[in-house]
């Protein structure tokens, strides 16, 4: 395996690209997982764990696709694809929508916790505010779009890395 300054190759295969599935797969997946949080509140208590972790996985791949990205940029940088640096234009813009999209997820599980015991208080005593319940609606919300635009940002990077890809083949 390449060294941890260097992700240009991982066993002798270009990092980027591999390291760029585990962005494809995780942050769908847990955009997906917290959409569906969202409309079913109840899967909280059982499927909130997992989705943290696939959240914080899928967030943490994007800076390391993004440093492999920038080295094998730097190699290829003197074939002056014009599309190759739209690509790493568009790629450096994913963060912010990952990052985002995180930060919902987390305030979806906390407030939706606090809901949680917000509703068995209320079930004892109907004088309990809606606060907490009322927040979780609108967290629920900004996760299902945080989670869109993610995965609308991704699918730009992804066709825009393959429309690179691929022209350089057809220049070969």
């Amino acid at each position: 395996m390449a060294l941890a300054n260097d992700l240009v190759t991982i066993f002798g295969l270009p990092a980027h690209p591999l390291l760029v599935h585990a962005v494809v797969v995780l942050l769908p997946m847990a955009a997906a997982g917290a959409a569906a949080m969202a409309v079913v509140p109840r899967w909280r208590q059982r499927y909130a764990w997992p989705l943290l972790g696939v959240t914080l996985l899928g967030v943490g791949s994007v800076p390391l696709a993004q440093w492999a990205g920038d080295q094998l940029y730097a190699k290829m940088a003197a074939l002056g694809n014009p599309l190759i640096e739209r690509h790493r234009a568009l790629g450096n813009d994913l963060l912010p929508f990952a990052l985002g999209f995180g930060v919902v997820v987390v305030a979806m599980l906390v407030a939706g916790r606090l809901a949680d015991r917000e509703r068995a208080a209320a079930a004892e005593d109907a004088a309990v505010p809606k606060t907490w319940r009322r927040i979780s609606l609108v967290v629920a919300v900004l996760v299902v779009a945080a989670g869109a635009a993610a995965i609308v940002q991704t699918i730009r990077i992804g066709h825009s890395g393959s429309s690179a890809v691929y022209d350089f083949v057809n220049f070969l």
